[in-house]
């Protein structure tokens, strides 16, 4: 045993964690499995996790009374090609784009905040000086 720790992954909370899953294993190319209660969807680059929460409220974004806490970021290489994916599965753009040179903000459709972007991390970390 050791008390080295790893990243296993991300739950999201929603009012019907595998109708999440779905959402998101659409728009990944990923595999949704699970119920109502309790649901991931595993994928060639990851997975994510949902959990059934009781009285859910969606995030209001940028600013509102349940405010973004977390977002998912997606890698994409044509914004446009992946906005009407993302839209025909049931994602709603945000009227405020504050990066849309290169990144666009969406809600999935649980009002979860999400980001397409043509930055990778590794963008992002040379760019940082991280």
């Amino acid at each position: 045993m050791s008390d080295q720790i790893k990243l296993s992954g991300t739950t999201l909370n929603a009012p019907d964690a595998i109708a999440l899953a779905r959402f998101y294993a659409e728009i990944t190319g990923g595999v949704a499995h699970g119920d109502e209660h309790w649901a991931i969807v595993t994928g060639p680059n990851g997975e994510i996790g949902f959990q059934q929460v009781a009285g859910f409220r969606p995030t209001q974004w940028p600013e509102g009374d349940v405010r973004m806490q977390l977002h998912l970021d997606f890698f994409v290489d044509d914004l446009a090609a992946t906005e009407t994916r993302v839209l025909a599965a049931g994602a709603t753009r945000y009227d405020f784009q504050p990066n849309s040179d290169h990144c666009f903000v969406y809600a999935d459709p649980a009002g979860h905040p999400f980001c397409l972007s043509t930055w990778d991390t590794a963008r992002v970390m040379d760019e940082t000086g991280a």
